[in-house]
């Protein structure tokens, strides 16, 4: 099965674009995220934007784009400007904030990362700040079900077609244990959080800040998860880093219940994106697989499965 495409074509971009006043003398596609939306950087009276184009089925997200961007504007977090937008034809033009995300930088040593991270670290506890009244009028909230849907995934595209679950009697008493971890989160006070808060989505900017991307889907969810996406999910820093950057957290368990699903859910993610015929993140799987099991591990209700499940998963990662 292959990724929905956008209904409105180059043509019909570049029309618009002509309309609003930004004709383009350049489109360029760009790769985009783990989503049916894509995006052409557009160069403009000497100006380089981004085109964003959403499908029909998305076309409610692009409004929520603009109400998000607000919000975290209004708290002092760097977000792209939306210089037009037209949700009802599928086409947003944002700032574009540059060309290289946080992953991008991936090679470069840890003292180099850091600063970044540090900041990133300080932009999530803005974000858990954030009116969570105002937050819970956008999008329903990362609960119970909505964590184990995510994970049901991952099940499905990842898990069980590599016997990852073992037999029938350790399949029953993992899938059990991964839904008494997705209870769990679920009880937990919900705070304003990202939603996808990794460093795909966070762009370095000349000034010292981070550019939040993606934000569109700002909900109330579990404490941590921000955090746990960021040290989770497509860059790893060392463990010895990431405590440092952590600091004493409140709920150790929290935080290690967050990573442990974010990271099984973007390995479901991974493979599913695979399936629809875009593989470029097969190659983060095994070292996030890697991640959900460390903290598998360090949780009462999956360490005792994981555990007996290590050989399988060592296959993997």
């Amino acid at each position: 099965m292959q990724p929905t495409k956008p209904s409105i074509s180059v043509a019909d971009i570049e029309r618009w674009l002509d309309r609003s006043g930004h004709p383009p003398s350049r489109l360029e596609p760009l790769a985009g995220d783990v989503s049916a939306r894509r995006y052409l950087r557009a160069e403009s009276s000497g100006r380089s934007l981004i085109v964003a184009v959403y499908p029909p089925t998305l076309r409610a997200t692009c409004e929520r784009f603009v109400a998000t961007g607000d919000l975290l504007r209004e708290a002092g977090l760097r977000v792209p400007s939306v210089v037009e937008s037209d949700c009802r034809l599928g086409a947003m033009l944002l700032e574009d904030l540059g060309e290289l995300t946080l992953y991008d930088l991936r090679s470069e040593p840890w003292s180099v990362l850091r600063p970044h991270l540090e900041q990133a670290v300080d932009d999530a506890g803005r974000i858990g700040e954030l009116d969570p009244g105002a937050v819970a009028a956008l999008s329903p909230p990362l609960d119970e079900p909505l964590l184990a849907r995510e994970l049901e995934q991952t099940w499905q595209s990842f898990l069980s077609p590599r016997g990852l679950g073992g037999g029938r009697r350790s399949t029953a008493e993992l899938r059990a244990a991964l839904a008494e971890l997705c209870g769990r989160l679920g009880e937990a006070p919900r705070v304003p959080c990202h939603r996808d808060y990794m460093a795909r989505n966070l762009v370095p900017l000349t000034d010292g800040r981070l550019g939040l991307l993606d934000h569109q889907d700002l909900r109330l969810g579990p404490p941590f998860y921000d955090l746990a996406s960021l040290f989770n999910d497509s860059l790893f820093p060392p463990a010895t880093l990431t405590g440092e950057l952590l600091g004493t957290v409140a709920d150790e368990l929290g935080y290690h219940r967050a990573a442990a699903q974010r990271a099984l859910k973007a390995v479901g993610t991974f493979a599913t994106f695979a399936e629809r015929g875009d593989p470029r993140h097969l190659g983060l799987i095994p070292q996030t697989l890697g991640r959900a099991r460390e903290h598998l591990l360090l949780i009462p209700e999956t360490a005792g499965i994981v555990g007996h499940l290590a050989a399988r998963w060592r296959s993997v990662c």
